[in-house]
């Protein structure tokens, strides 16, 4: 089995952070209507910065180890930093390839956590086009 193969299904069956925060500043919640997959998402802010993640979540290899990495690169990173955070971030986080069919799977940490800063920065939610930079066909 390939190496990064290997690194989503132990995240997959050992998820990082997997865990609601009681104390969290925040929570935020997205579901994949085509497939099922669900996100809920805890976070600590301390000073504009990430300091704890908390999440759980349901669905395929790819969403759930898509989140769990995400998660242990979250600390420390600014709301901005997180703002700025491309689908392609992502996919390198990820190190597999993904086809036009898991492309939601693999995206929607991303799409949470940035939903996630919006809500606590007073915006509104957005759409997967403007969150993980979708074109609109």
């Amino acid at each position: 089995m390939d190496i990064y193969a290997e690194n989503i299904l132990d995240h997959f069956r050992h998820p990082r952070h997997f865990a609601p925060l009681l104390h969290s500043s925040m929570n935020h919640e997205e579901w994949n209507h085509a497939c099922g997959d669900s996100l809920h998402l805890w976070l600590l802010l301390k000073d504009g910065k990430i300091a704890e993640v908390g999440w759980t979540g349901t669905g395929c290899a790819i969403s759930q180890a898509s989140m769990s990495i995400l998660s242990e690169e979250m600390p420390g990173m600014s709301e901005e930093k997180i703002l700025s955070l491309t689908k392609e971030d992502i996919y390198t986080m990820l190190g597999v390839p993904i086809g036009p069919r898991r492309f939601k799977c693999a995206l929607m940490s991303l799409h949470t956590v940035k939903n996630a800063i919006l809500k606590v920065q007073g915006k509104p939610v957005q759409g997967w086009v403007e969150t993980v930079g979708l074109e609109k066909n």
